[in-house]
C-alpha cells in the first residue's frame, strides 16, 4: 500500500515489523490518527494503534506488514457473526449535530434505518450508506469520526467505511443526494454533453477530496448505463446512449476518483450497473414489481458492456450489478445479482475482475411503505424463496456484498446449517477487507474536522461547477440569431425562473404582452405509474411528450410572443412542436437559473452536444429497439446535434 501522507518523526513514531525485500523505509501512522485515536498502546517502546485491545502489535495493525498478511491476521481473528457482518451495506441518518444516537428529527431514508453505532454493537457491522448528510459539511465529519471512535471500540477495532449515492449534482432527481455544501456541478449527462475527458477528471479529483474531508471513502457512482430505451427514468445519471463515449468518460472519471490504484487519497468507485440497465421494457424501471424485465430485441447485449469492459481496466474498486432480469440472455430468467451466469461466468471468469461486487440495495426483505403498501424485495425471478434461500442463492452467483440489507443472522443462519460454507464467506470478506486496507482506513480513519472549511466548498471548486453547468447547454434552434440576448436592453417575461436573478440581466415583465421575448424553463415530461408506493411514483416514468393542457398553455405562449424555451433533459423529450414554435430551444443537464442566464446574455457559451437523440414522436419512440442506441425514426436532433452562437 502507498502511502502518501508524510508526516515528521517529531509528531508521529515509526512502527516496526515485517516488510517485503524491496522496501527500505517504514510507513508512519499519520499524526491525526494518533491524535484521535482511543486504542493507543506501546511495543518495544514504539506506539501503534492496539485495535484489538491485546497490549500487543498483531500483524493487522502493523502499517509495515504486507496487506495480503494484514488481512489474513485479521481474518483468522474474526468469528462468524464479525463476518457475516461486513458483507451488509445498510441506509444509516446523520445527526445535524454530528451525534451518533438515533435522532428523533431524522429524515431522509436512513431515517426508518437504526443508527450506525446500534448495527456495530448488534449486527457488527461496519459499512454504511448516508442519503441526508448535514447542512454544515463540517459536521459531517465530525459524526464519521465520532462513529470511527466507536467503531475501533468494537472488539477487533475494524473501522467503518462510509458510501454515497452522488451529491455534487445540480439535479431535479432523485438520483442524485442533496449537495449541502459540497460543491454543484452539471448532471453526468452534461459531463458527456461537454465530452472533454480533462475536465470529468477535474470534477472527479474535486469530488475526491470533498469526499475525504468528510469521510465519505466509497462512491456509489459512476453509472455507466446506455440510454438505449428513452423511456428509462435512471437516464440523468448515466452519460448517454453512446458506448464509446460512455468508455471515454467513465475512464477519466475513475482516474480522477481513485488514481493508478487505491490508495489513502482514493476514494473507491463501486461504477453500476453491470451488465447494463439501460434496456429496459417500455422503460420501467426493476426497482418495482411492474418491470417487464430487460430485452434485447436488436441482439445488443455486447454493446452494453463496453464501458464496463473500460472500468474494469481501471480497476473500478467495486462493480455493483442492476436488479433487472436479462431476458433471454442466461439459462434462466432471474435478476442480475441472483444470476450465476452474469456475476461468475460474465464478471468473474470472462473479466477476471476480482473486485467487490455488491448488489443494488434490498433484495432480500420486503419493505413496508405504510400501512397498506409493501415494497417487495427485488428478487426478481426468485420471488418464492425465502430470505435466507435469497441470500444463499446471491453468494453463489458470486457476489460478495448486499447493498441496502441488514440481515447478517441470514448468513449465520446459513452457515450452521451447513448449506453455507465459511470458506466462501472468507473470499467475500477479504474482498472487502483488502478495500479497506488499501484505502488507509486501518492506519488513519480519522478526517481533520477543522479543515473542512478549506477542502470542501472552495470558490475555484464552485467556479468550474458552475462552468460546466453553463458549458453543457446545447444549443438545439436559435431563429435570427435572438441569443445571445443584450443584457438590460430587452423586457423579459419568464417562467419556472426566479425573478430576482432575472432580474439581474433585463426588466422583468408581468405579462408576456408587455414583454420583448419570454424565457421559460420546462422538464422533460414524465406520467407517474399508477401504485401505491409512494417512491415509484416518484420516478420519471412513461410518455416524453407534453399533452393537453398543458402543452397548450406553452403552445399559446410561444404564440404570443418570440420565446426562448429551455428545456432539462433528464430524459430525451419529444418536443417537435415545442421546437418549431420556438425562437430559440436550448437544452440543460441541471443548472442553475443564474448559469442559464449567463448563457441567454453572453457571459458564457454552451458549447454541449445531445448525448442521446431526441425522438420525433413517441410512436418513434414505441417503435425504438430497446437495446440498440440513436435508432428511432426520423429524430428530430439527432445524437451529438448542436448549433453556435
Amino acid at each position: 500500500m502507498k502511502s502518501t501522507i508524510i508526516c515528521t518523526l517529531a509528531t508521529v513514531l515509526v512502527l516496526f515489523g515485517c516488510q517485503s525485500g524491496d522496501e527500505t523505509a517504514k510507513k508512519e501512522i499519520p499524526a491525526i490518527a494518533l491524535e484521535k485515536t482511543k486504542v493507543k498502546a506501546e511495543a518495544n517502546g514504539k506506539l501503534f494503534r492496539d485495535l484489538n485491545g491485546n497490549r500487543k502489535l498483531d500483524t493487522y495493525e502493523n502499517i509495515n506488514a504486507h496487506t495480503e498478511e494484514r488481512i489474513t491476521d485479521l481474518l483468522a481473528q474474526m468469528d462468524l457473526e464479525e463476518k457475516a457482518g461486513m458483507l451488509f451495506m445498510p441506509g444509516v441518518a446523520v445527526n445535524e449535530d454530528g451525534s451518533l444516537e438515533k435522532s428523533p428529527d431524522a429524515t431522509g431514508p436512513g431515517a426508518r434505518y437504526p443508527a450506525a453505532i446500534e448495527n456495530i454493537d448488534k449486527g457488527k457491522l461496519n459499512h454504511f450508506n448516508v442519503w441526508s448528510i448535514p447542512s454544515d459539511p463540517k459536521m459531517m465529519a465530525v459524526w464519521y469520526n465520532n462513529l470511527q471512535s466507536y467503531a475501533e471500540q468494537s472488539r477487533l477495532g475494524i473501522p467503518v467505511t462510509i458510501a454515497s449515492d452522488p451529491r455534487h449534482h445540480f439535479s431535479n432527481t432523485i438520483f442524485s443526494m442533496a449537495a449541502n455544501g459540497l460543491t454543484q456541478f452539471c448532471e453526468t449527462l452534461g459531463l458527456a454533453a461537454i465530452g472533454n475527458d480533462s475536465l470529468v477528471e477535474q470534477f472527479a479529483d474535486i469530488v475526491r477530496k470533498e469526499y475525504l474531508a468528510v469521510g465519505i471513502r466509497v462512491a456509489l457512482h459512476p453509472q455507466i448505463d446506455l440510454a438505449t430505451e428513452p423511456r428509462w427514468p435512471r437516464i440523468s445519471g448515466a452519460f448517454g446512449e453512446d458506448a464509446d463515449l460512455t468508455a471515454r468518460m467513465v475512464t477519466a472519471y475513475l482516474k480522477g476518483m481513485q488514481g493508478p490504484e487505491l490508495s489513502e487519497q482514493s476514494i473507491a468507485c463501486m461504477t453500476k450497473h453491470f451488465p447494463g440497465g439501460g434496456p429496459q421494457r417500455e422503460g420501467l424501471d426493476p426497482h418495482f414489481e411492474f418491470q417487464q424485465g430487460q430485452i434485447y430485441p436488436g441482439d445488443n447485449f455486447d454493446y452494453h458492456l463496453i464501458p464496463f469492459e473500460a472500468a474494469i481496466k481501471m480497476y473500478t474498486a467495486s462493480i455493483m450489478p442492476y436488479y433487472g432480469i436479462p431476458t433471454g440472455q442466461t439459462d434462466e430468467d432471474v435478476a442480475m445479482a441472483y444470476n450465476k451466469a452474469i456475476i461468475t461466468d460474465l464478471l468473474r471468469n470472462k473479466y477476471q475482475y476480482d473486485g467487490v461486487v455488491c448488489t443494488d440495495w434490498g433484495l432480500v426483505t420486503d419493505v413496508q411503505m405504510g400501512p397498506d403498501v409493501t415494497w417487495p424485495a427485488r428478487a426478481w425471478g426468485v420471488e418464492s424463496l425465502t430470505e435466507a434461500e435469497r441470500v444463499l442463492r446471491i453468494i453463489n452467483a458470486g457476489c460478495d456484498q448486499f447493498g441496502g440489507e441488514n440481515r447478517p443472522e441470514l448468513v449465520v443462519q446459513l452457515v450452521k446449517e451447513g448449506k453455507l460454507d465459511e470458506e466462501r464467506i472468507d473470499v467475500s470478506v477479504r474482498r472487502l477487507l483488502r478495500q479497506k486496507f488499501q484505502l488507509g482506513l486501518f492506519d488513519n480513519p480519522f478526517v481533520d474536522e477543522a479543515m473542512v472549511p478549506q477542502r470542501v466548498g472552495l470558490n475555484e471548486y464552485r467556479k468550474t461547477g458552475d462552468a460546466t453547468q453553463q458549458m453543457a447547454m446545447t444549443l438545439l434552434r436559435n431563429e435570427e440569431n435572438v441569443l445571445p440576448l443584450q443584457p438590460n436592453t430587452r423586457k423579459v417575461y419568464i417562467e419556472g425562473m426566479d425573478s430576482t436573478v432575472v432580474a439581474q440581466y433585463a426588466e422583468v415583465v408581468a405579462s408576456p404582452e408587455e414583454a420583448d421575448v419570454a424565457i421559460i424553463r420546462l422538464n422533460t415530461p414524465w406520467y407517474p405509474v399508477e401504485t401505491k408506493n409512494p417512491f415509484a411514483r416518484s420516478f420519471h416514468h412513461g410518455d416524453l411528450d407534453f399533452k393537453g393542457e398543458e402543452k397548450a398553455r406553452i403552445m399559446d405562449l410561444l404564440n404570443k410572443v418570440p420565446t426562448i424555451v429551455n428545456i432539462y433533459l433528464d430524459r430525451p423529450a419529444v418536443i417537435p412542436d415545442i421546437a418549431g414554435a420556438s425562437k430559440v430551444l436550448i437544452a440543460d443537464f441541471g443548472a442553475s437559473d443564474k448559469n442559464v442566464c449567463e448563457v441567454l446574455f453572453g457571459n458564457a457559451e454552451p458549447v454541449g452536444k445531445l448525448p442521446f437523440e431526441l425522438p420525433s414522436s413517441m410512436e418513434a419512440v414505441r417503435n425504438q429497439l430497446t437495446d440498440v442506441p440513436y435508432d428511432s425514426k426520423d429524430p428530430l436532433y439527432e445524437f451529438g446535434f448542436s448549433l453556435k452562437y
